[in-house]
This record gives C-alpha cells, structure tokens and sequence, in this order.
C-alpha cells in the first residue's frame, strides 16, 4: 500500500505538471491568438488609414485640377486682353510719330515764315493762324482713358 501511495503521489505531481503544462500551452495559444487578432486589428486599422489617406489625395487632386483650369483661363483672359492692349499701343505709337511729323512740318514753316516776311505780315500770319489753331482744337475729340 505504501507503494500505491507513492504512485498516487507521482500520479498527482505528474496530473499537476501535466494539467500546469496544458495551462501554459492554453496560456501560449491564448497569447498566439490574441497575438494574431491585434495584428488583424492593426492591419484592418492600417487599410483604413491607407484608404481615408489615398481618398483625400484623391479629393487634392480634384482641388487643384479645378483651380489650375480657373488659373489656366486667368492666364488665358489676361493673355488676350495684353495683346489686345498692345496692337492698341502700336496703333497709338503710328499715329504719334504721324502727328509729331506733322508738328514738325508746320513748325518748319513757321520758322520760313519768320525769317522771309516783314513784321507786319508775320503779325497779321501768326494772328491768323492763332484763329485757325483754336478752330481746330475746338473741333477736335477728348481722349478719354
């Protein structure tokens, strides 16, 4: 009888390790599987970062898409209006030079005038075209800018 209580005992120790060695491994598969479900988790929340992050690029590239066509038909507008401004500029620059020729000419004149007549005829000359320069001045438009 000594000998089956010895046995029991090494039966027990042997059940308890036994029992303590299935607790581990529970312990360890428990471990293994919250271990996999974290990481599953973790992994789901990292698509849905990815996901929200490649939308938003998505919605930055609609964003700036939009506001480079406004840009681009800024730039075209401005474009159109510049060369506009500009035939009108040369148009103006002819018709300077036009009317400094002309100025030219007629103060040429005027200094022929002065040399070649008397006094009297430059007096009676310059007040007729004093009248002529008012008559034309007055009969011409007002630039307006």
């Amino acid at each position: 009888m000594a000998s089956s209580s010895g046995n029991s005992s090494i039966c027990t120790k042997i059940q308890s390790s036994s029992s303590e060695g299935d607790l581990q491994v529970l312990t360890m598969d428990e471990r293994k599987n919250k271990r996999k479900q974290s990481n599953r988790e973790s992994a789901r929340r990292s698509r849905m970062r990815k996901r929200d992050h490649l939308e938003d690029l998505r919605k930055q590239v609609s964003e700036f898409t939009k506001e480079n066509r406004e840009i681009m038909a800024t730039i075209d507008m401005t474009t159109q209006h510049y060369l506009k401004t500009e035939a009108e500029n040369c148009v103006l620059r002819a018709q300077m030079g036009e009317l400094n020729q002309r100025l030219q000419s007629l103060n040429d004149i005027i200094v022929d005038i002065i040399n070649t007549t008397t006094s009297y005829e430059r007096d009676c000359y310059l007040t007729s075209l004093q009248s002529f320069s008012n008559t034309v001045c007055l009969n011409q438009p007002v630039f307006q800018w």
